[in-house]
């Protein structure tokens, strides 16, 4: 791997836990000069690597690097050095290096306590999500004003008025309370969700999939599994969810990159390994009274791991969205349920209730409608297909949607 596609990769799984780390030690207060140490490090690596060559272990170069510019930063701003306690002064001293803790267990306590101080109830939802796709998953404003169907000014304003709060509030990194976890774990587990969804989908870049987000949100999912205060059923649904779709990786884009649709997939490329242990986390996850959209969502994506098109198939997924939508309404599950409806009943049927939704600005609503009138009515099903690609945000979207066309001319 070249030091082009190392440091990018790195940036993703080591930005997020230099700043968590930092953070915890300096205060939350800080959290922007814990941010800035994080991307000088990171420049520091484009400026060497380069030539110098990458090094043995390039995450332990970047936590040294790290731990350096985070002492260098005491020493020569004294302004800052008067802002922070003795107790964080030793700490960073040269003689106190080990203070500075970047173990495996101290990242993994510092993201997750990070996690829950972000999702404090004083902060809302939205600036919640933005801020720990920034900070806990180097997510830069526009991939974040992406998955939130906005613009960067109004993203940057929200991250701004985040971080205020957590001064304002003096949050703490730590875990909450046992009472507090129930409801604290909802915001956490919404931050997760859109970050493998972000790179699932990947709308954000001409690229099909980004499995360095999908396997990042699977991981930091792991550590609440991991820890027994958040071991809770919600938690091992929503890894559930993810191992199945994971599970489609090799079969979502072919030897040119393009995307391949779910029903045209090589059923042999998918992984069962990752099945099997979307299964055990969906057994977890069902123990006790719980029902969550995220255990829907596992249902659902668990009956797509069945190979064969069965009836009583269709029919179970079709049930687990009638449910979902009343658990939860979301017009994505309510387009999707369509295509279940027209694979369960008719296509016919699922026509009347998708043109319902009323998703004019939606590429996928058009693509399902092209889909579900192609065979029944091809003109209007390319009429559809064409809306689809004049509101597609990728490159391999529009290519999908052209093939379509071809084929049904």
């Amino acid at each position: 791997m070249t030091h082009q596609e190392l440091i990018p990769h790195l940036f993703r799984t080591e930005f997020s836990k230099i700043v968590a780390v930092l953070c915890k030690l300096l205060g939350i207060e800080h959290i922007e000069i814990a941010e800035d140490i994080a991307g000088e490090t990171f420049l520091s690596a484009l400026e060497s690597w380069p030539y110098k060559g990458i090094p043995e272990n390039p995450a332990a170069w970047l936590y040294t690097v790290a731990k350096n510019k985070a002492k260098n930063k005491l020493k020569r701003d004294q302004l800052f050095a008067g802002k922070i306690t003795r107790e964080i002064k030793k700490a960073i001293d040269e003689n106190n290096e080990a203070c500075i803790d970047l173990s495996d267990q101290n990242i993994t306590d510092s993201q997750l306590q990070m996690l829950f101080a972000i999702c404090h109830p004083s902060i809302a939802e939205e600036s919640q999500i933005g801020l720990a796709l920034r900070i806990l998953c180097g997510f830069g404003p526009d991939e974040i004003a992406n998955a939130f169907l906005t613009n960067r000014e109004t993203i940057n304003k929200r991250l701004f008025r985040a971080r205020e709060k957590l001064r304002k509030e003096k949050i703490k990194i730590e875990f909450p309370g046992e009472k507090e976890i129930g409801k604290r774990i909802e915001p956490v587990l919404t931050i997760l969700y859109l970050l493998f969804n972000e790179g699932y989908y990947s709308e954000s870049q001409n690229s099909i999939l980004r499995e360095d987000l999908c396997l990042e949100a699977m991981r930091l999912t792991y550590l609440l599994i991991e820890n027994e205060k958040t071991n809770l059923s919600p938690v091992n649904a929503l890894l559930s969810l993810f191992c199945f779709h994971a599970s489609r990786f090799e079969a979502r884009s072919n030897e040119n990159g393009e995307i391949v649709l779910y029903q045209d997939q090589d059923r042999s490329k998918w992984n069962y390994e990752l099945i099997n242990k979307g299964i055990y986390y969906l057994q977890q996850a069902s123990k006790g009274n719980m029902l969550t959209k995220y255990h829907l969502e596992a249902s659902i994506a668990y009956w797509h791991t069945i190979k064969n098109d069965t009836q009583e198939k269709w029919d179970n997924i079709l049930q687990l969205y009638n449910r979902l939508l009343q658990v939860e309404y979301s017009p994505i599950a309510a387009l999707n349920r369509t295509y279940a409806l027209a694979k369960a009943h008719s296509k016919q049927e699922a026509i009347i209730e998708a043109e319902k939704l009323k998703l004019i600005n939606n590429p996928y609503y058009y693509s399902l409608l092209g889909h579900l009138y192609t065979g029944l009515d091809n003109e209007k099903a390319i009429g559809h297909l064409k809306m689809a690609i004049s509101l597609a945000k990728s490159a391999a979207d529009r290519d999908v949607l052209n093939k379509r066309i071809k084929k049904i001319e």
